[in-house]
């Protein structure tokens, strides 16, 4: 009796991640992670388990990928990922980025008139001089799809693309999400 409710609160939880995850995600990244999943079910049989990460692993050069397959199957419940863990899974990193209000803090340091918005070119100099220093290449590819607007670099745009994926314009103007 004991085992039977323990497999019910499993399933009860597994259902609600499941939904959250489906929530998370527009039917159009949706659509990309299904592609992502088909191409890493090397073997076309609906799951991505050992053998189909064995095989993505050694085409990126790992020898002996074993350990890795074991590390990443571990958050895995049984022996294989099926396209409803798996996006469940990418949903739960993606909920694992710092909090909303942490990440506006850190960016609020460098906006003297706290006004969301942070010059291009003094983000660019903290990129490049405080902290992790970015080289000058990494900063261009960050920039390239970061919401840029009249030379200013709109950091709670940015934060909400984090936090919720990029729209395109119609799609903006379909939702509205607060941050």
């Amino acid at each position: 009796m004991a085992s039977r409710k323990v497999n019910m609160n499993r399933r009860a939880r597994a259902q609600r991640a499941t939904t959250n995850a489906l929530a998370m995600f527009d039917q159009e990244q949706i659509r990309e992670f299904k592609e992502a999943f088909n191409m890493l079910d090397q073997n076309h049989d609906g799951f991505i388990d050992s053998y189909n990460l064995r095989e993505i692993l050694i085409s990126f050069g790992k020898e002996n990928p074993d350990e890795i397959i074991e590390t990443m199957l571990a958050e895995v419940p049984g022996e294989k990922l099926n396209f409803t863990m798996f996006l469940t899974m990418f949903a739960e990193k993606l909920r694992g980025t710092d909090p909303v209000d942490v990440l506006h803090g850190a960016f609020l340091c460098f906006d003297d008139d706290s006004s969301g918005v942070i010059q291009v070119e003094e983000f660019r100099r903290v990129l490049t001089t405080m902290g992790d220093k970015y080289t000058e290449e990494q900063v261009e590819e960050f920039l390239r799809d970061a919401p840029i607007k009249d030379g200013k670099f709109d950091y709670v745009e940015f934060i909400r693309q984090l936090k919720n994926g990029v729209q395109d314009d119609s799609e903006a103007k379909k939702k509205t999400r607060f941050i």
